[in-house]
């Protein structure tokens, strides 16, 4: 998972460049359409005459850049580390932006839909993609159209979601099926973000499986393949990952011999994490495959083993870019007050963390440059609340108005879980490096 800072700020720094000149052209057209005759009047003393237009300082910028090089590179090394019976599909919630799935489509097996917004989503771009379909609360509307875009698994949350879907099947169609189990471990390691493995609106309760099971039998609209489980999210720890999923190896086993099921496909959902607290203390994703290799050599009869991941896929290939418009201090504290917020980039305070960021100086500047040395800051956006804080108490070197700040790790819950109508700001730029 490389982050490639210096093709990203060379990719920015030309945007800036543009940026800066298409707004002098346009002041300098906008000058001379309201002084018609005052341009006429120099064109008769000299053809060499120029109007006295003052200059006028560009708005900031604020930007989203993402490395499909870097993508390509992080997905291709993830999918050839798992082993036989493993494929991996790509959960789109975590960002949905053409650019991305079009560099995905033919990296990962398939792609995992949560809303019927998804799903048209998908179909429209990719309409022969296998394609997933998960999620909590899903309406009648939503299983119709999984339905008429044949879907290649449903998963499902519920008897009564089943029977609302049995009610819409056509006569003679089969709905490929699995069901998402909530699964009760007592010893489950907790993370930042946990789904199940304990009273959760998530999936089917566990002890509420085998009558499940047994109603199943008797539906001959489904075709029952497997399991779908996805307990928590976050998780960094490759050994804690690797012991959950073999629980769901055990129960689904289990499951498929007490009840003579013949479905043994095991989807472990997505849950592997991002470490934005300390980003050089990644996922240990090659000890975890080499862990993979030896955990399904041990269960031969699993049919298959799916992941639906998202962030772990795409975050680092994502950036969000700030210039600072302004420097405060309040009481002793300093705020830089950047062009955009969290708006745009929500993923701070939807994790909890101060998200690091690297400066890129700007030389050039063409207003007053309050600036910074030797300080700590805090960044903050152009929202009326205080909760519009993107990094607290970061120790710079320098800063001034007028310099970037990147964000790193911002290709996954980012812009897609923003408040983008807060204030009606308008949004980002949008780079992409191919």
């Amino acid at each position: 998972m490389e982050l490639r800072w210096q093709a990203v700020e060379q990719h920015l720094a030309a945007h800036l460049a543009t940026h800066v000149a298409t707004h002098q052209a346009a002041h300098q057209a906008a000058h001379q359409a309201a002084h018609p005759t005052q341009h006429q009047a120099f064109d008769h003393v000299s053809a060499h005459a120029t109007s006295p237009v003052q200059p006028l300082i560009p708005d900031p910028v604020c930007a989203y850049i993402y490395d499909l090089p870097a993508l390509t590179q992080h997905v291709q090394q993830v999918v050839a580390s798992l082993p036989p019976r493993c494929e991996m599909y790509y959960a789109i919630k975590a960002n949905s932006d053409l650019p991305i799935l079009q560099t995905m489509a033919p990296l990962v097996a398939g792609f995992e839909a949560s809303s019927g917004g998804e799903l048209d989503w998908v179909r429209q771009h990719f309409p022969d993609a296998p394609l997933l379909f998960s999620g909590p609360g899903k309406l009648n509307s939503e299983l119709a159209s999984a339905i008429r875009y044949r879907v290649t698994a449903l998963h499902a949350e519920s008897r009564h979601e089943l029977e609302r879907l049995r009610a819409l099947l056509p006569p003679g169609v089969r709905m490929p099926l699995y069901l998402r189990v909530n699964l009760a471990l007592p010893d489950l390691r907790a993370t930042t973000l946990m789904m199940g493995g304990k009273p959760s609106g998530f999936g089917i309760a566990s002890d509420q499986i085998p009558a499940l099971l047994d109603w199943l039998h008797g539906q001959p609209a489904f075709d029952l393949q497997g399991f779908h489980f996805h307990l928590l999210s976050h998780q960094l720890d490759p050994d804690a990952h690797l012991a959950l999923i073999e629980q769901y190896l055990i129960q689904v086993q289990d499951w498929c011999e007490r009840f003579g099921l013949d479905a043994r496909r095991v989807n472990v959902g997505g849950g592997i994490g991002i470490n934005y607290r300390q980003p050089d203390q990644q996922f240990d994703w090659p000890s975890f495959a080499q862990g993979l290799h030896r955990l399904l050599a041990a269960y031969p009869a699993i049919e298959l083993l799916r992941f639906e991941c998202g962030r772990y896929l795409t975050a680092a290939c994502g950036y969000y870019a700030m210039q600072v418009q302004d420097i405060k201090t309040s009481f002793g504290q300093h705020y830089l007050v950047g062009r955009g917020g969290t708006h745009h980039f929500r993923t701070p305070q939807a994790q909890g963390h101060s998200h690091p960021f690297r400066i890129m100086a700007q030389e050039h500047w063409p207003g007053p440059r309050p600036e910074l040395r030797q300080a700590k800051v805090t960044v903050v956006g152009q929202l009326c609340t205080p909760k519009d804080v993107l990094a607290s108490d970061v120790p710079v070197q320098r800063v001034r108005v007028g310099d970037v700040l990147l964000f790193p790790l911002a290709g996954a819950y980012a812009w897609h879980i923003s408040h983008t109508g807060f204030l009606r700001h308008a949004e980002p730029d949008w780079l992409v490096l191919r």
